[in-house]
């Protein structure tokens, strides 16, 4: 009897145990693919890696990362999370656009999700996250106006891609809406939204390109800067405490940089958020809760996929009069009474 009753609870725990393992190599996994630049950018591949954390530690999922370090790295990468069997796969940066299409494409019965790609028609097993960062991005402008001593601000990309031309269109389209409701004639250096021509470093990496392009745009007046080039634009920080912020102050992209370059964070003015780990976090519950299809997730100052950061440090440069405008001027551009150009 004893040893029948041992048998069973032997059985009964390699049951147990198999159903465990089982378990286990049946867990979701999230996937991600960063652009060049790294997870470690303090811009858009660390956000969208944090909505793979804050997956992780909501829903006990399993994850994975692959850094590109070229754009040859898109392909392999993600045919390799392919292979792995993941479950969601997060493609980050308009580049992997076309990577991320044809990976989707080959592969129906996989699913994706690409940062800052909308795709026009929508592919069924990918749900592109882009952001009306130029919403945000005029605030910020109108902002900057509001507090530039000097009369000139500047602005500068990485690429000359939409996702960095967005900030930089709202931000020109922000500081001219100053200009006509306050009778002033505050300067953009960096970028033409008509012509579409501006300052471009051409990547997403140097340190050394952000403090330069920073200090050209100084030397020619700008006493606001905000660089739309991933860390390039921590060089450009960098430069900004050294100069003072009585001479030079930077605003931020994607992040709150105030938080993610405690350096230099007394020199950040703002920072224009793109939220996209919310939605990194929102596409995944959706693989998850089986609701999951194709299409677009567009975030907007009305449903908080953008908006800016406090202003931290430097709120003593804004005034009570101009935040409440800015407060103002947010619910004009939802409500629709204000219009962004």
């Amino acid at each position: 009897m004893m040893k029948t009753r041992t048998k069973q609870t032997i059985g009964a725990a390699i049951a147990a145990s198999l159903l465990g393992l089982s378990s286990a190599a049946h867990a979701f996994t999230a996937c991600q693919v960063t652009d060049i630049g790294g997870v470690d950018d303090k811009g858009f591949n660390a956000t969208a890696w944090k909505g793979v954390q804050d997956a992780a530690s909501k829903h006990g999922i399993d994850t994975k990362l692959l850094e590109s370090k070229s754009e040859t790295d898109y392909v392999p990468h993600l045919s390799s999370f392919v292979s792995e069997g993941c479950d969601m796969i997060i493609s980050v940066g308009f580049l992997m656009g076309e990577a991320t299409a044809n990976a989707a494409n080959e592969n129906p019965g996989s699913k994706f999700s690409i940062v800052d790609f909308a795709y026009d028609p929508t592919i069924p097993n990918v749900v592109g996250q882009v952001f009306a960062t130029d919403q945000a991005a005029f605030l910020a402008g109108y902002l900057a106006a509001g507090v530039s001593k000097t009369g000139i601000v500047g602005t500068f990309g990485g690429i000359n891609i939409p996702p960095v031309t967005g900030f930089m269109d709202g931000f020109v389209w922000g500081v001219n809406f100053h200009n006509s409701v306050k009778g002033t004639n505050v300067q953009v250096l960096g970028w033409d939204a008509d012509s579409r021509e501006g300052l471009f470093t051409n990547n997403f990496s140097s340190l050394d390109d952000g403090r330069a392009f920073a200090q050209n745009l100084y030397d020619e007046g700008a006493d606001i800067v905000m660089p739309v080039a991933g860390p390039v634009g921590l060089g450009s920080a960098a430069l900004a405490s050294e100069l003072g912020t009585d001479n030079l102050k930077i605003i931020g992209v994607d992040a709150d940089q105030y938080n993610l370059d405690p350096k230099n964070k007394s020199v950040y003015l703002t920072t224009v958020l793109k939220r996209m780990d919310a939605t990194v976090l929102a596409v995944i519950e959706s693989a998850l809760d089986g609701s999951f299809t194709g299409g677009l997730a567009v975030g907007t100052l009305a449903n908080n996929g953008v908006g800016i950061a406090p202003y931290h440090d430097l709120s003593g440069a804004v005034s009570s009069d101009l935040a409440a405008e800015i407060d103002a001027l947010r619910a004009g551009i939802i409500d629709g009474s204000v219009s962004l150009n």
